[in-house]
C-alpha cells in the first residue's frame, strides 16, 4: 500500500486524496485476487475433485460431494488471502481485518464440519445397521457442542480475550443452558435408551394414540421421532415421550410372519339345537366334515352303548349339536386355508354368552403381515362363514333393523 501511495505522490496528488485512493486501490486489488482465487477453486479445483470422485467406486466420497463439503472449502481461500494482506493496511486497520478474517474462517469451519457430519450420517445410513442403531441424534449433539465452542472462539477472537476465560463463565450460566437445551438433553438421554434397548427403529410401525401417531417411523433425530401415519400425515413425537409414555410397536408382528385375526361371529342362541338324522347325513357330504362326523358318531354310539343310555329322550347321553359341528367345520376350514399360518396358534372358541348372542371367536394368524393382504384374507374367511352358517341351521345375531320392522308391519296388515 505504501508503494501505491508513493506512486500517487509522484503524480503531484494531494496527500489526503493519495491516502484515500491508495486504500481504495488496495481494497480493489485484494478483492480482485480473492475473486480470481475463488474462481480457480470452484471452476478448476472443484471440477477436478468432482471428476475424481465420480470415477471412484467408493460411495462415501459421493456423499461428501452431495453435501457440498468441497465447495464450501473453497470459501476459506479468500479469507486466508485477506488475512495475509492485512499487513499492507495501516496499523489501525490491521488488527480489525485479521480478527474479522479469523472469525470468518471459524464460521466457515463450522459450516464445513456441519456438512461433513451430515455426510457422515448419510454414509452411515447406507448400512443396514443404521435401521437398528441410528446415530442422527448423536451427530446433532456433536453439532451443538462444536457450534457452541465455535461461537465462543469467535467472540473471544473479536474481543481479544482467551476462550478459556469465556468457558469459565459458562459455569455461571449452566442453569440457563439447562433451560435452553432441556429438550436436547432429554432427547439425548432418550436416544441412548431407545438405541440401547432396541425399542424403535426406522421403518417400525408404532401406535401412540396420545400423540395421534399410527404409522411407520421415517426418521429418528435428537429431539423428535417422525412418524408417517397411514393417511400420509406426519406426526412429530418428542424422543423422550417414547421413554416416559407407553406406545405399541408392531415390529414383533411384522417379524413373526403372522398377523392375528381375533374376531367373533355372534350366534343367535335360539338357533342352537341337537342335530337330526337328516342334518347328520347332510354334514357327511361336506368335504371338511365327513371324517369328523363319522368319527364323532362312532364315539357317541360307543359311549351311549357302554353307559346304557336311554334313547327315548335326546337329553340323555351324548349327541351332536349344530353349534359344535359348525365350530368343527370352521376349525377344519381354517386348517386348510392357504392364507392362514398353520405354525401359529389356531383355535375356534366360545366366549361368554351376551345379550347379543353367543360369541364364536376365531383366533388365528395370517401368513402375510401386509395390511391389504391381511384384510383380504380376513374378509374372505368371514364372507364364507356368514354364507354357510345357514347350512348348519345357525342364525347369526343382528339387532332389528328398519326392514325387519317393516316386515312385521306387512304381516300384521295382511
Amino acid at each position: 500500500m505504501n508503494y501505491i501511495y508513493n506512486q500517487l505522490l509522484e503524480f503531484n496528488m494531494d496527500i489526503t486524496w493519495a491516502g484515500y485512493l491508495s486504500l481504495i486501490i488496495m481494497v480493489l486489488f485484494i478483492l480482485f485476487v480473492c475473486i480470481i482465487a475463488n474462481f480457480i477453486s470452484k471452476k478448476v479445483v472443484i471440477r477436478v475433485i468432482t471428476k475424481i470422485v465420480q470415477n471412484t467406486k467408493f460411495r462415501w466420497d459421493d456423499m461428501l460431494l452431495e453435501r457440498k463439503v468441497f465447495h464450501k472449502l473453497s470459501h476459506i481461500v479468500p479469507a486466508i488471502i485477506i488475512y495475509f494482506f492485512a499487513f499492507a493496511f495501516p496499523e489501525s486497520f490491521q488488527n480489525l481485518i485479521q480478527k474479522v478474517s479469523i472469525a470468518y474462517l471459524i464460521i466457515m469451519g463450522l459450516v464445513i464440519i456441519n456438512s461433513a457430519l451430515n455426510a457422515m450420517n448419510d454414509i452411515y445410513q447406507t448400512y443396514e445397521v443404521s435401521r437398528t442403531k441410528p446415530i442422527k441424534g448423536y451427530i446433532q449433539v456433536v453439532k451443538i457442542i462444536i457450534i457452541t465452542l465455535g461461537i465462543i472462539m469467535v467472540i473471544a477472537n473479536l474481543i481479544g480475550k482467551s476462550p478459556l476465560l469465556l468457558l469459565s463463565g459458562i459455569g455461571a450460566l449452566s442453569a440457563v443452558f439447562m433451560l435452553v437445551f432441556r429438550d436436547s438433553l432429554l432427547g439425548l438421554v432418550a436416544g441412548i435408551q431407545l438405541s440401547t434397548n432396541d425399542m424403535v427403529q426406522v421403518g417400525d410401525w408404532i401406535e401412540m394414540p396420545k400423540y395421534g401417531a399410527d404409522g411407520d417411523i421415517i426418521d429418528i433425530s435428537l429431539n423428535t421421532v417422525k412418524v408417517q401415519n397411514f393417511d400420509k400425515t406426519i406426526t412429530m413425537i418428542p424422543s423422550y415421550a417414547l421413554i416416559s409414555d407407553s406406545f405399541i410397536n408392531w415390529r414383533g408382528m411384522q417379524t413373526s410372519g403372522g398377523r392375528r385375526i381375533k374376531r367373533s361371529l355372534f350366534i343367535d342362541k335360539n338357533s342352537i339345537s341337537f342335530c337330526t338324522e337328516e342334518m347328520i347325513n347332510n354334514f357327511k357330504n361336506i368335504h371338511y366334515l365327513s371324517d369328523y362326523v363319522t368319527l364323532r358318531e362312532s364315539e357317541i354310539a360307543e359311549y351311549n352303548t357302554r353307559n346304557k343310555i336311554n334313547h327315548s329322550n335326546r337329553v340323555n347321553g351324548r349327541a351332536l349339536t349344530n353349534i359344535g359341528v359348525f365350530r368343527a367345520y370352521i376349525s377344519n376350514y381354517l386348517r386348510h386355508h392357504p392364507g392362514i399360518n398353520q405354525d401359529m396358534t389356531l383355535m375356534v372358541r366360545q366366549l361368554a354368552p351376551t345379550e347379543n348372542g353367543l360369541p364364536l371367536e376365531i383366533y388365528a394368524f395370517t401368513n402375510d403381515t401386509q395390511w391389504a393382504v391381511y384384510e383380504t384374507v380376513q374378509a374372505d374367511i368371514f364372507d364364507h362363514l356368514f354364507a354357510v352358517a345357514a347350512e348348519f341351521g345357525i342364525q347369526l345375531f343382528q339387532n332389528p333393523t328398519g326392514n325387519d320392522f317393516k316386515k312385521i308391519v306387512d304381516v300384521w296388515v295382511k
